[in-house]
């Protein structure tokens, strides 16, 4: 895919203001992370080996992130932090890669499902009594974008057999398309309790002295930046071809406010 003119320069301003908005007012630390890493950082998240062939691997035996979820869950690999520096709060804008092996013929044409997009990715790190809570605040981090832009979305809590292999509960954020007339997904926050924190040996000390504890991690879209700009162009649309820009990023594309049918910003 190739974006050019004044839709890549949405695209690019879609991706600032979410981070911006999860720097300046849902307090996340922005993190700037690589997109390949060692073989050992997918198995701490859960992505090896069960789900190898959903991602890809380079001759050298780095392997390509499907999310930040990866670098930014495995900055806690193998430590054992102090009680007081949690909880971590992060996000990272990325290049993200899948194979998406088994979506042959569902979703694959045009924008909706990629091998290769970027992402706004939100990971907490936490202690196990704060878990339940952080995760439905990342969920109202995912929801505020959403909010901001106008755009109408609906959240759905999953059921057991449909969340992630090392998921203990997940929120779906689905968003309204009017071209497919349904509701997509464009983020999933979900709460992996101890599971990678296991797989990492990632522990933190308890203020009070004893035995270290294995911490929890989650993770969530906030947002899929590509999704996101299928959703304004659709949700914007006016009757003469041209679309209508949510205020919110008025600011980042030079006081522009709408797309013109000619594909140009005014």
């Amino acid at each position: 895919m190739v974006l050019k003119g004044a839709v890549a320069r949405i695209h690019r301003a879609l991706a600032q203001f979410m981070l911006d908005t999860h720097v300046d007012v849902n307090g996340l630390e922005e993190t700037w992370t690589p997109v390949l890493v060692l073989e050992e950082m997918l198995y701490g998240t859960g992505q090896l080996p069960k789900f190898g062939e959903d991602s890809y691997q380079t001759r050298e035996g780095w392997w390509l992130v499907p999310t930040a979820e990866v670098t930014l869950t495995n900055t806690v690999n193998g430590m054992t932090v102090e009680e007081a520096s949690l909880p971590r709060r992060m996000v990272a804008h990325t290049q993200c890669f899948r194979s998406e092996a088994g979506s042959a013929g569902r979703d694959t044409s045009g924008m909706l499902r990629q091998h290769q997009f970027e992402k706004v990715e939100m990971v907490s790190i936490v202690k196990p009594d704060e878990s339940r809570a952080e995760h439905d605040r990342m969920t109202a981090c995912a929801e505020d974008i959403l909010e901001r832009l106008a755009l109408p979305f609906r959240t759905v809590v999953l059921c057991s057999g449909d969340i992630g292999f090392g998921a203990i509960k997940t929120h779906d954020l689905e968003v309204w398309l009017p071209g497919q007339d349904t509701y997509r997904e464009i983020s999933s926050v979900s709460n992996c309790g101890d599971f990678q924190a296991r797989r990492m040996n990632a522990r933190f000390r308890p203020a009070e002295g004893g035995k270290p504890e294995f911490m929890h991690t989650l993770n969530g879209s906030g947002l899929a930046v590509g999704r996101t700009l299928i959703a304004v162009l659709e949700n914007g649309q006016t009757e003469d071809g041209g679309v209508e820009l949510p205020e919110a990023l008025h600011a980042y594309l030079g006081g522009k406010t709408r797309l013109t049918p000619e594909g140009t910003l005014a």
